[in-house]
Protein backbone atom coordinates (compact mmCIF):
# COMPACT_ATOMS: atom_id res chain seq x y z
CA UNK A 1 0.00 0.00 0.00
CA UNK A 2 3.28 2.51 0.01
CA UNK A 3 4.13 2.31 -2.88
CA UNK A 4 0.82 2.82 -4.14
CA UNK A 5 0.58 5.98 -1.97
CA UNK A 6 3.97 7.19 -3.17
CA UNK A 7 4.08 6.39 -6.88
CA UNK A 8 0.30 6.73 -8.02
CA UNK A 9 0.79 6.62 -11.82
CA UNK A 10 3.14 3.82 -11.51
CA UNK A 11 0.76 1.99 -9.65
CA UNK A 12 -1.94 2.61 -11.37
CA UNK A 13 -0.33 0.84 -14.70
CA UNK A 14 0.57 -2.32 -12.67
CA UNK A 15 -2.97 -2.90 -11.19
CA UNK A 16 -4.45 -2.03 -14.83
CA UNK A 17 -1.98 -4.42 -16.61
CA UNK A 18 -2.74 -7.16 -14.01
CA UNK A 19 -6.64 -7.05 -14.57
CA UNK A 20 -6.07 -6.44 -18.32
CA UNK A 21 -4.30 -9.47 -18.35
CA UNK A 22 -6.56 -11.69 -16.25
CA UNK A 23 -6.94 -10.50 -13.08
CA UNK A 24 -8.60 -12.69 -10.36
CA UNK A 25 -11.55 -14.96 -11.38
CA UNK A 26 -13.08 -13.38 -7.40
CA UNK A 27 -13.12 -9.88 -6.48
CA UNK A 28 -10.26 -9.77 -3.75
CA UNK A 29 -11.76 -7.55 -0.86
CA UNK A 30 -7.68 -6.01 -0.01
CA UNK A 31 -6.92 -5.29 -4.39
CA UNK A 32 -10.47 -3.42 -3.88
CA UNK A 33 -9.11 -1.42 -0.96
CA UNK A 34 -5.71 -0.81 -2.56
CA UNK A 35 -7.90 0.45 -5.89
CA UNK A 36 -9.97 3.00 -3.60
CA UNK A 37 -6.91 4.31 -1.49
CA UNK A 38 -5.15 4.61 -4.67
CA UNK A 39 -7.66 6.76 -6.32
CA UNK A 40 -8.12 8.55 -3.41
CA UNK A 41 -4.07 9.27 -3.33
CA UNK A 42 -4.31 10.58 -6.38
CA UNK A 43 -6.92 13.70 -6.21
CA UNK A 44 -5.66 17.62 -4.72
CA UNK A 45 -4.60 16.93 -1.60
CA UNK A 46 -4.33 13.27 -1.65
CA UNK A 47 -0.86 13.17 -0.99
CA UNK A 48 -0.76 15.44 2.00
CA UNK A 49 0.75 14.03 5.07
CA UNK A 50 -1.47 15.52 8.36
CA UNK A 51 -0.35 16.19 11.73
CA UNK A 52 -1.91 14.67 14.69
CA UNK A 53 -3.63 17.92 15.02
CA UNK A 54 -4.95 18.27 11.27
CA UNK A 55 -6.46 14.62 11.88
CA UNK A 56 -8.26 15.85 14.28
CA UNK A 57 -9.85 19.04 12.81
CA UNK A 58 -10.02 16.91 9.66
CA UNK A 59 -12.00 14.21 11.24
CA UNK A 60 -14.61 17.15 12.80
CA UNK A 61 -14.40 18.69 9.40
CA UNK A 62 -15.38 15.14 8.09
CA UNK A 63 -18.19 14.95 9.95
CA UNK A 64 -19.73 18.48 8.73
CA UNK A 65 -19.45 17.34 5.42
CA UNK A 66 -21.39 14.28 6.10
CA UNK A 67 -23.97 16.91 8.00
CA UNK A 68 -23.70 18.55 5.54
CA UNK A 69 -24.14 16.23 2.52
CA UNK A 70 -27.63 14.77 4.21
CA UNK A 71 -29.57 17.89 3.98
CA UNK A 72 -32.21 18.40 1.47
CA UNK A 73 -31.85 21.95 0.49
CA UNK A 74 -27.99 20.82 -0.49
CA UNK A 75 -26.13 24.19 -1.36
CA UNK A 76 -23.97 23.28 -3.75
CA UNK A 77 -27.08 21.84 -6.29
CA UNK A 78 -28.59 25.27 -6.15
CA UNK A 79 -27.59 28.75 -7.48
CA UNK A 80 -25.58 30.74 -5.12
CA UNK A 81 -28.23 33.21 -4.57
CA UNK A 82 -30.54 31.12 -3.31
CA UNK A 83 -27.81 29.16 -1.15
CA UNK A 84 -25.82 32.16 0.12
CA UNK A 85 -27.62 32.08 3.54
CA UNK A 86 -27.62 28.62 3.86
CA UNK A 87 -23.60 28.31 3.47
CA UNK A 88 -23.68 31.88 5.86
CA UNK A 89 -24.93 29.96 8.53
CA UNK A 90 -23.41 26.60 8.51
CA UNK A 91 -20.33 25.29 10.16
CA UNK A 92 -18.10 24.64 6.98
CA UNK A 93 -18.27 28.13 5.76
CA UNK A 94 -17.60 29.65 9.81
CA UNK A 95 -14.03 27.64 9.34
CA UNK A 96 -13.53 28.19 5.97
CA UNK A 97 -13.65 31.61 7.01
CA UNK A 98 -11.22 31.21 9.56
CA UNK A 99 -8.78 29.33 7.35
CA UNK A 100 -5.53 31.03 6.09
CA UNK A 101 -6.59 30.52 2.07
CA UNK A 102 -3.70 32.15 0.93
CA UNK A 103 -3.75 34.17 -2.26
CA UNK A 104 -6.72 35.10 -4.06
CA UNK A 105 -4.94 35.20 -7.82
CA UNK A 106 -8.13 35.80 -10.35
CA UNK A 107 -10.06 39.44 -8.87
CA UNK A 108 -11.49 42.08 -11.12
CA UNK A 109 -10.15 45.59 -10.05
CA UNK A 110 -14.18 46.95 -10.61
CA UNK A 111 -15.76 44.39 -8.51
CA UNK A 112 -13.96 43.81 -5.03
CA UNK A 113 -15.51 46.14 -2.69
CA UNK A 114 -19.05 45.14 -1.21
CA UNK A 115 -21.25 47.33 -2.76
CA UNK A 116 -22.93 48.04 0.24
CA UNK A 117 -19.85 50.32 0.87
CA UNK A 118 -20.05 52.08 -2.42
CA UNK A 119 -23.42 52.86 -1.57
CA UNK A 120 -23.36 54.08 1.82
CA UNK A 121 -19.91 55.90 1.94
CA UNK A 122 -19.21 56.89 -1.49
CA UNK A 123 -22.34 58.15 -3.16
CA UNK A 124 -23.00 59.89 -0.11
CA UNK A 125 -19.68 62.50 -0.96
CA UNK A 126 -20.17 65.71 -1.90
CA UNK A 127 -20.02 66.85 -5.51
CA UNK A 128 -21.43 62.98 -6.43
CA UNK A 129 -24.02 63.10 -9.51
CA UNK A 130 -26.08 60.47 -10.91
CA UNK A 131 -28.19 60.00 -14.37
CA UNK A 132 -30.22 57.31 -15.49
CA UNK A 133 -29.91 55.41 -18.46
CA UNK A 134 -32.77 54.72 -21.27
CA UNK A 135 -31.59 50.79 -20.86
CA UNK A 136 -32.48 50.85 -16.84
CA UNK A 137 -29.06 51.68 -15.59
CA UNK A 138 -27.11 54.49 -13.92
CA UNK A 139 -23.92 56.07 -14.08
CA UNK A 140 -22.13 58.59 -11.99
CA UNK A 141 -19.72 61.19 -11.82
CA UNK A 142 -18.18 63.50 -9.19
CA UNK A 143 -17.68 67.29 -10.54
CA UNK A 144 -17.42 70.91 -8.96
CA UNK A 145 -19.77 72.19 -11.65
CA UNK A 146 -22.63 70.57 -13.21
CA UNK A 147 -21.48 67.64 -15.38
CA UNK A 148 -22.12 67.64 -19.24
CA UNK A 149 -25.13 65.29 -20.30
CA UNK A 150 -24.21 61.99 -21.23
CA UNK A 151 -26.33 60.53 -24.42
CA UNK A 152 -28.87 58.10 -23.71
CA UNK A 153 -29.28 59.55 -20.22
CA UNK A 154 -31.10 61.26 -18.05
CA UNK A 155 -30.55 65.03 -16.97
CA UNK A 156 -27.69 64.95 -13.99
CA UNK A 157 -28.88 64.95 -10.54
CA UNK A 158 -27.08 66.03 -7.35
CA UNK A 159 -27.79 62.71 -4.64
CA UNK A 160 -27.08 65.24 -1.62
CA UNK A 161 -29.64 67.75 -3.07
CA UNK A 162 -32.08 64.48 -4.09
CA UNK A 163 -31.46 62.75 -0.78
CA UNK A 164 -32.22 66.41 1.16
CA UNK A 165 -35.78 66.06 -0.40
CA UNK A 166 -36.39 62.52 0.51
CA UNK A 167 -37.47 61.84 4.33
CA UNK A 168 -36.20 58.07 3.74
CA UNK A 169 -33.60 57.35 1.32
CA UNK A 170 -34.17 53.56 1.51
CA UNK A 171 -35.87 53.05 -1.90
CA UNK A 172 -32.79 55.11 -3.64
CA UNK A 173 -30.17 53.52 -2.19
CA UNK A 174 -31.82 50.21 -2.59
CA UNK A 175 -32.12 50.90 -6.40
CA UNK A 176 -28.55 52.01 -6.46
CA UNK A 177 -27.31 48.87 -4.89
CA UNK A 178 -29.69 47.22 -7.81
CA UNK A 179 -27.60 48.43 -10.26
CA UNK A 180 -24.54 48.01 -9.21
CA UNK A 181 -24.82 44.19 -8.77
CA UNK A 182 -25.90 40.95 -10.20
CA UNK A 183 -27.92 39.16 -6.76
CA UNK A 184 -31.48 39.67 -6.39
CA UNK A 185 -34.09 37.91 -3.91
CA UNK A 186 -35.49 36.78 -6.67
CA UNK A 187 -35.83 33.54 -8.50
CA UNK A 188 -32.34 34.31 -10.44
CA UNK A 189 -33.34 31.92 -13.26
CA UNK A 190 -36.20 34.17 -14.35
CA UNK A 191 -34.37 37.25 -13.65
CA UNK A 192 -31.67 35.81 -15.72
CA UNK A 193 -32.65 33.49 -18.30
CA UNK A 194 -29.99 33.31 -20.38
CA UNK A 195 -26.08 34.02 -21.23
CA UNK A 196 -27.03 37.05 -23.47
CA UNK A 197 -28.95 38.65 -20.50
CA UNK A 198 -27.09 37.46 -17.66
CA UNK A 199 -23.96 39.36 -19.01
CA UNK A 200 -25.78 42.58 -20.50
CA UNK A 201 -26.77 43.04 -17.11
CA UNK A 202 -23.30 42.19 -15.70
CA UNK A 203 -21.79 44.13 -18.05
CA UNK A 204 -23.97 47.59 -17.31
CA UNK A 205 -23.01 47.02 -13.57
CA UNK A 206 -20.13 47.54 -14.20
CA UNK A 207 -20.72 50.94 -16.12
CA UNK A 208 -22.70 52.12 -13.25
CA UNK A 209 -19.94 51.43 -11.00
CA UNK A 210 -16.94 53.10 -13.06
CA UNK A 211 -17.40 56.47 -12.51
CA UNK A 212 -17.66 55.98 -8.53
CA UNK A 213 -14.31 54.04 -9.12
CA UNK A 214 -12.43 55.75 -11.03
CA UNK A 215 -12.69 59.37 -9.08
CA UNK A 216 -9.66 59.83 -7.17
CA UNK A 217 -10.00 60.00 -3.77
CA UNK A 218 -12.48 56.88 -3.88
CA UNK A 219 -9.92 55.29 -6.09
CA UNK A 220 -7.82 55.24 -3.43
CA UNK A 221 -10.42 54.26 -0.89
CA UNK A 222 -11.51 51.78 -2.45
CA UNK A 223 -8.94 49.64 -3.73
CA UNK A 224 -7.58 50.06 0.22
CA UNK A 225 -11.24 48.98 1.09
CA UNK A 226 -11.14 45.91 -1.05
CA UNK A 227 -7.45 44.93 0.06
CA UNK A 228 -8.94 45.02 4.05
CA UNK A 229 -12.56 42.83 3.09
CA UNK A 230 -9.93 40.55 1.56
CA UNK A 231 -7.62 40.58 4.48
CA UNK A 232 -10.93 40.22 6.69
CA UNK A 233 -11.54 36.84 4.91
CA UNK A 234 -8.31 35.61 5.56
CA UNK A 235 -6.10 36.48 2.15
CA UNK A 236 -2.48 37.34 2.69
CA UNK A 237 -2.24 38.10 -0.47
CA UNK A 238 -3.85 38.89 -3.95
CA UNK A 239 -3.41 39.51 -8.13
CA UNK A 240 -5.65 42.09 -8.97
CA UNK A 241 -6.84 41.83 -12.72
CA UNK A 242 -6.90 45.99 -13.44
CA UNK A 243 -7.84 47.73 -16.81
CA UNK A 244 -5.53 50.72 -15.08
CA UNK A 245 -8.35 53.24 -15.95
CA UNK A 246 -7.42 57.10 -16.54
CA UNK A 247 -8.48 58.32 -13.05
CA UNK A 248 -9.97 61.61 -13.01
CA UNK A 249 -9.65 64.53 -10.11
CA UNK A 250 -13.17 67.01 -9.50
CA UNK A 251 -12.47 69.22 -12.04
CA UNK A 252 -12.54 67.00 -14.49
CA UNK A 253 -8.42 66.59 -14.99
CA UNK A 254 -6.94 62.99 -15.57
CA UNK A 255 -4.28 61.06 -14.40
CA UNK A 256 -2.72 58.44 -17.32
CA UNK A 257 -1.93 54.56 -16.14
CA UNK A 258 1.58 55.14 -15.06
CA UNK A 259 -0.09 57.61 -12.69
CA UNK A 260 -3.03 54.57 -11.85
CA UNK A 261 -0.42 51.86 -11.29
CA UNK A 262 2.05 53.71 -9.08
CA UNK A 263 -1.37 54.47 -6.77
CA UNK A 264 -1.79 50.80 -6.42
CA UNK A 265 1.77 50.46 -5.79
CA UNK A 266 1.30 53.18 -3.19
CA UNK A 267 -1.75 52.11 -1.39
CA UNK A 268 -0.56 48.44 -1.51
CA UNK A 269 2.72 49.76 0.35
CA UNK A 270 0.44 51.91 2.79
CA UNK A 271 -1.38 48.29 3.66
CA UNK A 272 1.08 46.46 4.01
CA UNK A 273 2.67 48.62 6.68
CA UNK A 274 -0.59 49.13 8.65
CA UNK A 275 -0.64 45.02 8.54
CA UNK A 276 2.69 43.37 8.37
CA UNK A 277 0.99 39.64 8.24
CA UNK A 278 -0.34 40.59 4.69
CA UNK A 279 2.34 39.66 2.13
CA UNK A 280 1.40 42.08 -0.48
CA UNK A 281 -0.48 42.34 -3.71
CA UNK A 282 0.20 42.64 -7.92
CA UNK A 283 -1.57 43.94 -10.97
CA UNK A 284 -1.74 41.95 -13.78
CA UNK A 285 -2.77 44.57 -16.56
CA UNK A 286 -5.83 43.95 -18.63
CA UNK A 287 -7.62 45.28 -22.17
CA UNK A 288 -10.93 44.36 -24.00
CA UNK A 289 -10.62 41.40 -26.46
CA UNK A 290 -13.19 43.83 -28.33
CA UNK A 291 -10.60 46.45 -29.49
CA UNK A 292 -8.75 45.48 -32.80
CA UNK A 293 -5.67 44.31 -33.49
CA UNK A 294 -3.37 47.44 -33.96
CA UNK A 295 -4.70 49.13 -31.00
CA UNK A 296 -4.39 45.95 -28.97
CA UNK A 297 -0.51 46.44 -30.60
CA UNK A 298 -0.34 49.54 -29.06
CA UNK A 299 -1.52 48.62 -25.35
CA UNK A 300 1.08 45.66 -25.20
CA UNK A 301 3.64 47.96 -26.07
CA UNK A 302 2.56 50.41 -22.84
CA UNK A 303 2.40 46.93 -21.05
CA UNK A 304 5.96 46.07 -21.48
CA UNK A 305 6.73 49.47 -20.66
CA UNK A 306 5.13 49.73 -17.67
CA UNK A 307 6.41 46.38 -16.74
CA UNK A 308 10.11 47.85 -16.94
CA UNK A 309 9.03 50.76 -15.05
CA UNK A 310 7.06 48.71 -11.99
CA UNK A 311 8.52 45.16 -11.88
CA UNK A 312 7.68 44.75 -8.74
CA UNK A 313 3.97 45.67 -8.55
CA UNK A 314 3.29 44.81 -12.66
CA UNK A 315 2.86 41.33 -12.66
CA UNK A 316 1.88 40.54 -16.44
CA UNK A 317 -0.98 40.86 -18.68
CA UNK A 318 -4.20 39.38 -19.42
CA UNK A 319 -7.38 40.62 -22.03
CA UNK A 320 -10.80 40.64 -20.76
CA UNK A 321 -14.52 40.75 -21.42
CA UNK A 322 -17.08 38.12 -22.27
CA UNK A 323 -15.18 35.45 -24.17
CA UNK A 324 -17.64 34.05 -26.54
CA UNK A 325 -18.34 37.65 -28.24
CA UNK A 326 -14.82 38.81 -27.99
CA UNK A 327 -11.57 38.19 -30.69
CA UNK A 328 -10.36 34.79 -30.04
CA UNK A 329 -6.27 34.83 -28.81
CA UNK A 330 -5.53 33.71 -32.13
CA UNK A 331 -6.65 37.29 -33.86
CA UNK A 332 -4.03 38.80 -31.63
CA UNK A 333 -1.29 36.69 -32.08
CA UNK A 334 0.93 39.34 -33.55
CA UNK A 335 0.23 41.82 -30.88
CA UNK A 336 1.05 38.98 -28.49
CA UNK A 337 4.25 37.61 -29.47
CA UNK A 338 5.95 41.18 -29.24
CA UNK A 339 7.54 40.63 -25.77
CA UNK A 340 9.02 37.88 -27.23
CA UNK A 341 9.92 39.51 -30.54
CA UNK A 342 11.57 42.35 -28.20
CA UNK A 343 13.68 39.89 -25.38
CA UNK A 344 10.80 41.82 -23.58
CA UNK A 345 9.57 39.23 -20.63
CA UNK A 346 5.81 40.34 -20.13
CA UNK A 347 3.98 37.07 -18.26
CA UNK A 348 0.87 36.71 -19.94
CA UNK A 349 -2.53 35.33 -17.39
CA UNK A 350 -4.57 34.50 -20.15
CA UNK A 351 -8.79 33.75 -19.78
CA UNK A 352 -9.60 31.18 -21.71
CA UNK A 353 -11.96 28.02 -22.18
CA UNK A 354 -14.73 30.49 -20.09
CA UNK A 355 -17.19 29.36 -22.72
CA UNK A 356 -19.55 26.13 -23.70
CA UNK A 357 -19.71 26.86 -27.49
CA UNK A 358 -17.58 23.75 -28.38
CA UNK A 359 -15.62 23.95 -31.76
CA UNK A 360 -15.36 27.38 -32.23
CA UNK A 361 -12.64 30.13 -32.71
CA UNK A 362 -13.11 31.10 -28.83
CA UNK A 363 -13.11 27.26 -28.06
CA UNK A 364 -9.47 27.02 -29.26
CA UNK A 365 -8.58 29.78 -26.62
CA UNK A 366 -7.29 27.30 -24.76
CA UNK A 367 -4.39 26.10 -26.91
CA UNK A 368 -3.38 29.24 -28.29
CA UNK A 369 -3.08 30.57 -24.28
CA UNK A 370 -0.78 27.70 -24.53
CA UNK A 371 1.37 28.66 -27.22
CA UNK A 372 1.70 31.72 -26.10
CA UNK A 373 3.37 30.96 -23.00
CA UNK A 374 0.51 31.80 -20.42
CA UNK A 375 1.87 31.46 -16.46
CA UNK A 376 -1.86 30.79 -15.75
CA UNK A 377 -5.79 29.78 -17.29
CA UNK A 378 -8.24 31.79 -15.77
CA UNK A 379 -11.17 29.88 -15.29
CA UNK A 380 -10.49 27.16 -18.56
CA UNK A 381 -13.65 25.78 -18.08
CA UNK A 382 -13.67 24.07 -21.22
CA UNK A 383 -10.46 22.49 -20.53
CA UNK A 384 -11.64 18.68 -20.17
CA UNK A 385 -12.85 18.74 -24.09
CA UNK A 386 -9.45 19.77 -24.83
CA UNK A 387 -7.19 16.34 -23.91
CA UNK A 388 -4.08 17.65 -25.35
CA UNK A 389 -4.98 21.45 -23.99
CA UNK A 390 -5.32 19.63 -20.72
CA UNK A 391 -1.90 17.44 -20.86
CA UNK A 392 0.18 20.56 -22.00
CA UNK A 393 -1.37 22.88 -19.06
CA UNK A 394 -0.57 19.79 -16.39
CA UNK A 395 2.87 18.73 -17.58
CA UNK A 396 4.12 22.60 -17.53
CA UNK A 397 2.77 23.03 -14.02
CA UNK A 398 0.03 26.18 -15.50
CA UNK A 399 -2.39 26.64 -12.96
CA UNK A 400 -6.28 26.68 -13.87
CA UNK A 401 -8.02 29.89 -11.91
CA UNK A 402 -11.29 28.45 -11.17
CA UNK A 403 -14.09 30.65 -9.88
CA UNK A 404 -16.98 28.52 -8.96
CA UNK A 405 -19.46 31.57 -8.27
CA UNK A 406 -19.04 33.15 -11.29
CA UNK A 407 -19.10 30.07 -13.60
CA UNK A 408 -22.48 29.47 -12.46
CA UNK A 409 -24.01 32.86 -12.06
CA UNK A 410 -22.96 33.63 -15.51
CA UNK A 411 -24.52 30.44 -16.50
CA UNK A 412 -22.09 27.57 -17.13
CA UNK A 413 -22.90 25.39 -14.98
CA UNK A 414 -26.04 24.82 -12.57
CA UNK A 415 -25.00 22.00 -9.81
CA UNK A 416 -21.41 22.94 -8.07
CA UNK A 417 -21.44 18.89 -8.41
CA UNK A 418 -21.11 19.24 -12.40
CA UNK A 419 -18.39 21.51 -12.28
CA UNK A 420 -15.55 20.26 -14.78
CA UNK A 421 -12.88 21.09 -11.79
CA UNK A 422 -14.59 18.27 -9.71
CA UNK A 423 -12.66 15.89 -12.43
CA UNK A 424 -9.70 18.15 -12.60
CA UNK A 425 -9.63 18.34 -8.69
CA UNK A 426 -9.94 14.18 -8.45
CA UNK A 427 -6.60 14.16 -10.81
CA UNK A 428 -4.56 16.60 -8.69
CA UNK A 429 -4.80 18.85 -11.63
CA UNK A 430 -3.28 22.41 -10.82
CA UNK A 431 -5.75 24.39 -9.55
CA UNK A 432 -6.06 27.55 -7.71
CA UNK A 433 -9.77 28.70 -6.23
CA UNK A 434 -10.65 32.56 -6.91
CA UNK A 435 -13.53 34.51 -6.56
CA UNK A 436 -13.71 36.58 -10.10
CA UNK A 437 -16.07 39.24 -8.86
CA UNK A 438 -17.26 38.78 -5.58
CA UNK A 439 -19.04 41.79 -5.04
CA UNK A 440 -21.44 41.36 -8.65
CA UNK A 441 -22.41 38.18 -7.09
CA UNK A 442 -22.79 39.46 -3.38
CA UNK A 443 -20.06 37.55 -1.90
CA UNK A 444 -17.09 38.67 -0.52
CA UNK A 445 -13.21 37.92 -0.34
CA UNK A 446 -13.20 33.97 -1.32
CA UNK A 447 -14.66 31.85 1.38
CA UNK A 448 -18.05 31.16 -0.55
CA UNK A 449 -15.66 29.66 -3.88
CA UNK A 450 -13.75 27.81 -1.01
CA UNK A 451 -16.95 26.32 0.08
CA UNK A 452 -18.49 25.68 -3.30
CA UNK A 453 -14.93 24.18 -4.18
CA UNK A 454 -14.64 21.89 -0.80
CA UNK A 455 -18.20 21.02 -0.66
CA UNK A 456 -19.29 20.83 -4.07
CA UNK A 457 -16.59 19.93 -6.15
CA UNK A 458 -15.11 17.70 -4.00
CA UNK A 459 -17.62 15.89 -2.58
CA UNK A 460 -17.48 13.37 0.95
CA UNK A 461 -13.72 12.46 -0.41
CA UNK A 462 -12.21 15.86 -0.10
CA UNK A 463 -10.86 16.54 3.22
CA UNK A 464 -8.45 19.08 5.12
CA UNK A 465 -5.74 17.95 2.63
CA UNK A 466 -7.53 19.09 0.02
CA UNK A 467 -8.11 22.68 1.86
CA UNK A 468 -4.38 22.53 2.21
CA UNK A 469 -3.40 22.01 -0.90
CA UNK A 470 -5.41 24.63 -2.56
CA UNK A 471 -4.24 27.31 -0.12
CA UNK A 472 -0.71 26.59 -0.95
CA UNK A 473 -1.50 26.25 -4.51
CA UNK A 474 -2.49 30.24 -4.35
CA UNK A 475 1.09 30.76 -3.08
CA UNK A 476 2.91 28.40 -5.46
CA UNK A 477 1.70 29.20 -8.89
CA UNK A 478 1.37 32.66 -8.00
CA UNK A 479 3.88 35.34 -9.98
CA UNK A 480 5.79 35.81 -6.61
CA UNK A 481 9.79 34.49 -6.98
CA UNK A 482 11.18 31.86 -5.82
CA UNK A 483 12.55 33.23 -2.76
CA UNK A 484 9.53 35.17 -2.23
CA UNK A 485 7.41 32.22 -2.49
CA UNK A 486 9.03 30.35 -0.29
CA UNK A 487 8.49 33.25 2.29
CA UNK A 488 5.01 33.76 1.80
CA UNK A 489 4.60 29.71 2.48
CA UNK A 490 6.66 30.35 5.39
CA UNK A 491 4.39 32.75 7.02
CA UNK A 492 1.19 31.05 5.38
CA UNK A 493 2.22 27.79 7.12
CA UNK A 494 2.47 29.36 11.13
CA UNK A 495 -1.40 30.90 10.47
CA UNK A 496 -1.99 27.79 9.23
CA UNK A 497 -0.62 26.16 12.44
CA UNK A 498 -2.76 28.70 14.82
CA UNK A 499 -5.89 28.15 12.89
CA UNK A 500 -5.52 23.99 12.98
CA UNK A 501 -4.47 23.93 16.59
CA UNK A 502 -7.61 26.60 17.84
CA UNK A 503 -9.99 24.93 15.90
CA UNK A 504 -8.86 21.13 16.45
CA UNK A 505 -8.79 21.17 20.49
Amino acid sequence: MAVLLQRPRAAVACLLLYYLTGGLAVPDPRQREALIQLEASMQTGGQMVLTDAEQRLDALLFKMKQEEMARADFPPAMHFFKAKDLIRTGPIFNLLQKMPKGGALHVHDLSMVDVEWLVKNVTYRPHCYMCFTDNQSIRFIFSSRWPKALPRCSPWTLLENLRAKMSNTTDLDNTITGNMTLFTDQDPEMVYPSQDVVWDRFEQAFLAVWGLVTYAPVFRDYYYQGLTEFYTDNIMYLELRALLPEIYELDGSTHDTAWTLKTYQDVTRQFTADHPDFFGARIIFTNSRGVNASVMARVVEEAMKLRRDFPDIMAGFDLVGREDRGRPLWYFREALSLPVERGVTLPFFFHAGETDLEGTDVDQNLLDALLLNTSRIGHGFALLRHPVAKELSRKRGVALEVCPISNQVLKLVTDMRNHPAAALMSENHPVVISSDDPAMFGASGLSYDFYEAFVGFGGIRSRLGSLKELAMNSIRYSSLTSKQQEKALALWQRRWDKFVYENAF
